[in-house]
């Protein structure tokens, strides 16, 4: 009998999901609102990964590779193209398969972001993801399964996406994305109010939108209609 000399290799699963950048016509109001947006956010889509979807507009090739070359003087990281003639692109930013099949790809016409990089937790069957620790600068923290529930505070340059609501019994100092697969009903719970962003079912709210009077303050956040509202708890 052969003995086994040969080592066996494993493989370890990673889940990454992107930013879906959804242009609306006219596209230069949409290309001057996203300007408007990285000027006050320099860094929000640094080094991750982002989607184009142009299915919602019209463009001729020339149109496409002027569109394409802003993107780039910008430093997105560019990760697939959809909704345009394959024959346009470049063999690295092709369409991922079924990708309009999925729902995760499914935007609405308004949202700008969907979700970042981030570390999955792969336990469908539990709805609430529990973090007994702080949330430092720059993790990422996804759960699509149901709500997030840290002891602790979110740092400045952290993000928090929940497919359903987020609780936080310390300082929110980073960005919340709740129900962020299309859930309007999510909120947004904090003990200390400082966000960088709030988001609710695709909607954002950036702190120029937000009154001063909030910061510092118990707040929770829901969505209403297409505008995201703001209380003082007690």
């Amino acid at each position: 009998m052969l003995a086994q000399t040969r080592r066996s290799f494993s493989f370890q699963g990673r889940s990454f999901l992107a930013f879906v950048l959804a242009p609306s016509a006219p596209l230069h109001d949409w290309v001057q609102e996203l300007e408007a947006w990285t000027a006050k956010s320099p860094d929000f889509f640094s080094k991750k990964p982002v989607i184009l979807d142009l299915s919602g507009i019209s463009l001729n090739k020339a149109d496409f590779t002027e569109f394409l070359m802003l993107l780039r003087t910008r430093k997105f990281r560019l990760l697939s193209i959809e909704g345009v003639d394959p024959d346009w692109l470049e063999p690295e930013l092709e369409p991922l398969a079924d990708s309009k099949h999925n729902k995760d790809f499914q935007i609405a016409q308004s949202e700008l972001v969907k979700s970042s990089l981030s570390v999955l937790q792969n336990t469908p069957d539990i709805k609430t993801l529990i973090l007994n620790n702080p949330v430092r600068s720059g993790q990422s923290i996804h759960f699509p399964s149901g709500d997030v529930t840290i002891i602790g505070s979110v740092a400045s340059g952290a993000e928090i996406i929940s497919g359903g609501s987020i609780h936080i019994y310390g300082t929110l100092r980073g960005r919340a994305f709740a129900g962020s697969a299309g859930n309007e009903k999510a909120r947004i719970f904090c003990n200390r109010f400082e966000a960088e962003l709030l988001v609710i079912g695709g909607i954002y709210k950036s702190p120029e939108n937000i009154d001063k009077d909030f910061y510092g303050k118990p707040v929770q956040a829901w969505l209403e209609g297409k505008m995201i509202k703001l209380k003082q708890m007690e």
